[in-house]
């Protein structure tokens, strides 16, 4: 039997967005245990919580100032400890996300080696650099940050006298870790253990091909040539050798429990590199990043399913926190319906991002409104797609994601919220529910199985067929025409078929091959 991660339908929560208990405008673990019941009547075998750790905030939980602990704004402990019980007696395994590249520049060890000064024990576990130039005024070496501007900032010394340059591939206030000083790694296994002890199935984990930097941090050839938001961009600063040894170590602490916990990376490279952090003796899945930045076209699906799929277990995703959602990505709802009913088609497991279900289009959040860090250093911003989730027609409390009467919720929810909530059942929503079942059913019957192979085509009128060992087509017309179907009886499709039983631009289907 295969385990429960190969290919699970996994739902992504955004904490800050879901479900507001408290009344004070963002989400919060109680509100997510209240709401868990929509994320099992999905048919969702598991719950991925984005950073809900004690945190300034100033990237949104993505700064940690205590990995073992619950930041008062989600709530507690206990509150933790509840959702988990409730997901658990739902069916749903929770997995938690880990940040070990990066912390806030409040943690204690970084307030620690900022006391301490030049030369010392407790800088040694961070990045702390002489800077070049006269009077060291210039950062220690040209690389950028992911969130645009300089990774560097100086630091001003104990005595008050502007000091060393310390290394931050994102925010300013998201100091890196030095994982070449040999406390990290005991470090971060405390913390693996904490959250596996109180009953977490596995981690994600943030920026998972970090952590590492080129020894002694060489200058870029070309800074210029690494774009924002994309860490794989400075080779220097990524994908280096010895953090596969991190990994080995975190997943023998895995295999140690039982159940063992599963631990999925973020590995933004391409397939080929990303496919050397899952092994036998490392992680268990990396998200396959390449449909999220492909376009709507069939021949680019079909090299990027390809090339996937030559390396299994493969993680399926077209949607985050990161990203702007699909309907407004691909062009039109239809493409986004269809584009889920693909990825929950394909062997591997899917992973779902809150709202996906719905529908939801990216918010335009007004510029003096967005709270992106990246925002106000590169110009590009994650708001519009983590606006919060409407549950209700009725826009009191925000379409019902606080109560009513509550504070204003922490981004502006677009007025038509209402028209995409769980109550007013959009479309996307029964397909995504019937399509899960249906797999559930196909997995069931043992019609498919995770590892089934893929035989990809491209046929005329931009239509994608990719074939399940004969036991499941998919089928996507992603050209501007109606097109035949290929052979099989129909299970489902993202959309109606035309009167002539065509299928209609923008849309997908399922058949059960004939034989």
């Amino acid at each position: 039997m295969s385990p429960w991660w190969r290919d699970a339908v996994v739902y992504q929560i955004y904490p800050r967005s879901f479900a507001d208990s408290g009344g004070d405008g963002v989400g919060d673990l109680a509100g997510i245990t209240e709401r868990l019941g929509h994320v099992a009547g999905l048919g969702a075998g598991a719950v991925w919580l984005t950073p809900f750790q004690r945190s300034p905030q100033a990237d949104h939980g993505y700064d940690v100032s205590d990995y073992c602990d619950v930041d008062p704004l989600f709530g507690d402990l206990a509150a933790f400890d509840a959702l988990v019980a409730e997901a658990h007696t739902r069916g749903l395994r929770v997995i938690a996300d880990l940040v070990p590249n990066h912390c806030s520049d409040r943690h204690p060890l970084f307030r620690a080696a900022l006391a301490a000064g030049p030369g010392s024990a407790e800088r040694a576990r961070f990045h702390f650099a002489d800077g070049r130039g006269p009077h060291g005024a210039e950062p220690p070496n040209n690389w950028p940050s992911v969130f645009g501007g300089p990774a560097w900032t100086r630091v001003t010394e104990p005595d008050g006298r502007p000091g060393q340059w310390y290394l931050h591939l994102y925010a300013p206030q998201q100091p890196d870790w030095n994982w070449r000083d040999p406390r990290t790694a005991p470090f971060f296994d405390d913390v693996l253990r904490f959250w596996f002890d109180r009953g977490v199935d596995g981690l994600r984990i943030d920026v998972a091909h970090g952590l590492f930097k080129a020894e002694g941090l060489p200058g870029l050839a070309d800074p210029a040539a690494v774009p924002p938001m994309r860490l794989r961009g400075n080779p220097l600063a990524c994908d280096q050798e010895e953090v596969h040894d991190v990994y080995r170590r975190w997943r023998r602490l895995a295999d140690s429990y039982d159940p063992p916990r599963a631990l999925i990376g973020e590995v933004n490279l391409d397939p080929e590199r990303a496919a050397r952090y899952v092994r036998a003796d490392e992680l268990h899945q990396a998200f396959a990043f390449a449909l999220v930045t492909a376009p709507w076209d069939a021949r680019h699906w079909l090299e990027v399913g390809t090339r996937l799929l030559t390396r299994p277990p493969v993680t399926w995703v077209v949607e985050n926190h990161d990203v702007t959602r699909t309907p407004t990505r691909y062009g039109n709802p239809a493409r986004a319906r269809a584009a889920l009913l693909a990825i929950l088609a394909l062997p591997g497991a899917a992973y779902l991002y809150q709202g996906q279900e719905l529908g939801l289009p990216e918010a335009d959040v007004p510029a003096d409104e967005r709270q992106d860090p990246a925002w106000t250093r590169s110009g590009l911003s994650r708001d519009g797609c983590r606006v919060p989730l409407p549950w209700r027609r009725d826009p009191a409390g925000a379409f019902g994601f606080s109560p009513t009467g509550a504070a204003p919720p922490w981004l502006p929810v677009p007025p038509d919220w209402g028209e995409h909530s769980v109550e007013a059942a959009p479309p996307a929503l029964a397909l995504c529910r019937a399509a899960i079942a249906l797999r559930h059913r196909l997995h069931g019957d043992g019609v498919l199985r995770a590892a089934d192979t893929v035989q990809w085509a491209v046929h005329d009128g931009g239509l994608l067929v990719a074939v399940r060992e004969n036991a499941l087509t998919l089928a996507v017309a992603m050209g501007d025409r109606p097109v035949p179907l290929p052979p099989g009886e129909v299970l489902l499709t993202s959309d109606p078929l035309t009167d002539a039983g065509l299928l209609p631009p923008d849309t997908a289907a399922w058949l059960r091959p004939p034989g």
